[in-house]
C-alpha cells in the first residue's frame, strides 16, 4: 500500500536518519521535522479519507474497515493533540529553552507503529479478498 510506504519512509527511516547527520544542529533537525510532519499529516488526512471511502463503498470485510477506521482515528489523534504539543516543545527548543522531559516522542512512535499494523491488516485482508475472487 502506498500509505504504508510513506509511513515507513517518513516516520521510521527519514526522521531518525536526519538526527545522524553531524552537521545538522538539533534545532535545525527539529524544525525540519516539524515541517515534514505538518505536511505528512495533511497527506495522511487525504489518505485516511480515501481509504475509508474505498472500504465503505465497496464490499470489504469488517476487519479491513476496522483497520482503516483505526488508522483514521490515529491520524486524528495525532493532528488534534500530539502534533500541536510536539510543535510547542520544538518551538521551545528552537528558542533555546529546555522543556521538561516527556514521553511524547515515544507516544508518537507507538501511534505510528499501531497505525502501520492497522494498515498492514487492511492490506492483508484486502489482498486475501482479492485473490479469492
Amino acid at each position: 500500500m502506498f500509505w504504508i510506504g510513506l509511513l515507513v519512509g517518513v516516520s521510521f527511516l527519514a526522521t531518525p536518519a536526519k538526527f545522524l547527520a553531524p552537521s545538522l544542529s538539533l534545532p535545525v533537525a527539529l524544525d525540519v521535522g516539524r515541517h515534514t510532519f505538518a505536511i505528512f499529516s495533511k497527506a495522511e488526512w487525504l489518505l485516511a479519507a480515501s481509504l475509508l471511502v474505498i472500504l465503505l463503498a465497496g464490499r470489504r470485510s469488517s476487519l479491513a474497515i476496522l483497520g482503516g477506521g483505526l488508522a483514521a482515528v490515529l491520524v486524528a489523534v495525532e493532528a488534534a493533540w500530539l502534533l500541536p504539543v510536539l510543535d510547542q516543545r520544538v518551538g521551545l527548543i528552537i528558542a533555546g529553552q529546555q522543556p521538561p522531559a516527556s514521553n511524547l516522542h515515544e507516544a508518537y512512535i507507538a501511534i505510528e507503529g499501531v497505525k502501520l499494523l492497522s494498515l498492514g491488516l487492511v492490506a492483508s485482508v484486502t489482498a486475501r479478498y482479492l485473490t479469492r475472487r
